[in-house]
């Protein structure tokens, strides 16, 4: 798999985080140093460790499916495109209650935003692809997105989270049938 790919499904994949960390910005809580790290650190851990999961746990099914490794690969990134692109449709209320950059709901909104990754590993076990790197760029780019998220939150209230998670679902949607078309 190459770079450009491999970046093309980070940004895919950081979209959710990029649009809850606008979201953050907008709500007032991502004004200070501490908070902003918070959200980008942790968001860009769990974007990293999810697909060495998902792959783990991909590897260990490859032998029993490999004659149709290829479409799981296809279906899952389709599904995770497809669901990213239906909640960005979704009524969500305006503003986060709470301190969304601590504790339990800091841990909430770190899973949510990076169980597609789990699914993204899984499908790079699916065509043996290893994870370490695609697993760090996805980290690095989710943090990166994510740090951004809140700043343009702070400034912008939030008026392109939604079609930001429509890009990401139609990208990864795409490089599912990259796969699909080469195998």
């Amino acid at each position: 798999m190459s770079f450009i790919e491999i970046l093309l499904i980070a940004i895919g994949l950081a979209m959710d985080a990029f649009a809850v960390a606008l979201g953050v910005g907008t709500s007032g809580h991502g004004q200070k140093v501490r908070p902003v790290f918070r959200i980008s650190f942790h968001f860009g851990l769990f974007q990293f460790l999810m697909p060495v999961i998902g792959w783990y746990l991909g590897a260990q099914l490859q032998r029993h499916i490999e004659a149709y490794d290829h479409w799981v690969a296809f279906g899952l990134l389709a599904a995770v495109g497809g669901h990213m692109i239906y909640e960005s449709f979704q009524h969500e209320p305006d503003e986060l209650s709470g301190d969304p950059t601590r504790g339990l709901r800091l841990m909430t909104l770190c899973v949510a935003t990076s169980l597609d990754a789990l699914a993204v590993g899984l499908s790079l076990a699916m065509i043996g692809e290893r994870i370490w790197y695609p697993s760090a760029v996805i980290g690095v780019v989710t943090a990166a997105l994510s740090l951004l998220g809140i700043r343009l939150g702070n400034r912008l209230r939030g008026a392109f989270g939604k079609r930001m998670e429509q890009i990401g679902g139609i990208i990864l949607i795409t490089i599912g049938v990259k796969i699909l078309l080469t195998t």
